[in-house]
C-alpha cells in the first residue's frame, strides 16, 4: 500500500524530544492511551525522519511482490520416526531458506489451532484491559518478571514506534503464576509449554541441516531461554508518518513469531522489503543474529 499525504512534514524549531518522551512514559498508557485520548495528529516523537517516510520511498513493483515469498515449509510428517527420507526433505528445506532467506513459515508444526487463537486473543486482552490495571505492570525495570511499557528504546531511539509492548522471560526460571497478567495468565503458561517443546524440534533440524548431530544445537542450550513477547500495534491517524517496528535484526537463536490476520510483517531480502503474508495456523520462524554469529560461515 502506498500512503499519501498533502500535510507538512513539522518544523523543529522548539521541540525538545527528551521532555516530549518522558512526558509520554510518564502517562504509562502507551500508545493505546493516545488512541483512547482521540488523537488525530501523531505526536513529533514518532515521526520517521523525512528521508525514511513511506510516502517518499520506492516500492516494490507488484510482479517482485507476487513473485518473492518467504518459504512455507510443511512439518507433517516429522512425527513419525519411520520415515527419514521425510525428515530429510525437511531439512533440506530448512537448510535452504535459512542460508537464502533468514526466515521460513512452518505448518503442521504441532502447537493447536485453538492455542494459537487463544494467546492472540490473551495479548489483545491484556493490552485492552483497564488502564489503571495495566500501569500496574508498566516499567522499565528489566528485572520484574513482567515489563509492559511502549518502545523498549525509548530514550535512545531517533523516533518512536507506534506499538505498546509485555515482555515476560518464560525459561529457564519462569515467573510464579501469580505475578503473571490475570487476563492471559493460563494461556501465557501453556502457550509457553507449546512454543519450548517447538523450539527444541526446530534445533533439532537447524542442527541437522548444519551437518552436525539433531541434539548439537540443543545440547549447547540454545533452546534453554524464552521470552515471550506481546506487542499491540492500535489504529494510527497518521500511519504515513510512523511505523509499527522499525527495520531490525533480532539478538537471539531464533524467534517464533505468530502474526494476526492483518499482516505488516516484512523481511529484506536482496535488497527488496517483501511482504509475510499470514498463513492461517502458520508461524514464521528467524534466524536470529547468535545463530548466525555462532555459525556463520
Amino acid at each position: 500500500m502506498v500512503a499519501t499525504s498533502t500535510n507538512e512534514v513539522p518544523g523543529i524549531a522548539n521541540y525538545d524530544r527528551k521532555s516530549e518522551v518522558k512526558t509520554f512514559d510518564d502517562t504509562k498508557e502507551g500508545v493505546k492511551g493516545l488512541v483512547d485520548a482521540g488523537i488525530t495528529q501523531v505526536p513529533r516523537i514518532f515521526h520517521l525522519p523525512v528521508d525514511q517516510y513511506p510516502i517518499n520511498s520506492t516500492c516494490d513493483s507488484e510482479l517482485t511482490k507476487t513473485q518473492l515469498r518467504i518459504p512455507v515449509i510443511d512439518l507433517e510428517g516429522l512425527e513419525y520416526d519411520n520415515n527419514p527420507t521425510k525428515r530429510k526433505e525437511i531439512v533440506a528445506k530448512v537448510a535452504e531458506a535459512s542460508e537464502t532467506w533468514g526466515f521460513f513459515q512452518i505448518a503442521n508444526h504441532g502447537i493447536p489451532v485453538d492455542v494459537l487463537e487463544e494467546i492472540k486473543n490473551g495479548v489483545r486482552g491484556f493490552f485492552e484491559q483497564d488502564t489503571e490495571v495495566k500501569k500496574e505492570l508498566y516499567t522499565r525495570d528489566h528485572f520484574r518478571p513482567v515489563i509492559y511499557n511502549s518502545n523498549f528504546d525509548l530514550y535512545s531511539a531517533p523516533a518512536t514506534n507506534w506499538r505498546d509492548t509485555f515482555l515476560c522471560n518464560m525459561a529457564p526460571n519462569p515467573p510464579k503464576p501469580e505475578d503473571l497478567p490475570q487476563v492471559c495468565r493460563d494461556i501465557l503458561v501453556e502457550y509457553s509449554k507449546q512454543v519450548m517443546k517447538l523450539g527444541k524440534l526446530l534445533f533439532e533440524l537447524l542442527s541437522e541441516a548444519l551437518g552436525l548431530k539433531p541434539s548439537h544445537l540443543n545440547d549447547m542450550d540454545c533452546s534453554l531461554g524464552l521470552q515471550v513477547l506481546g506487542h499491540y500495534y492500535p489504529p494510527c491517524p497518521q500511519p504515513e508518518l510512523t511505523l509499527g517496528a522499525s527495520k531490525h535484526a533480532d539478538n537471539d537463536f531464533i524467534t517464533v513469531l505468530l502474526q494476526d490476520h492483518i499482516g505488516g510483517l516484512q523481511v529484506l531480502h536482496q535488497n527488496k522489503w517483501i511482504d509475510v503474508l499470514p498463513v492461517p495456523g502458520a508461524l514464521v520462524v528467524n534466524i536470529g543474529d547468535l545463530l548466525q554469529a555462532t555459525y556463520i560461515k
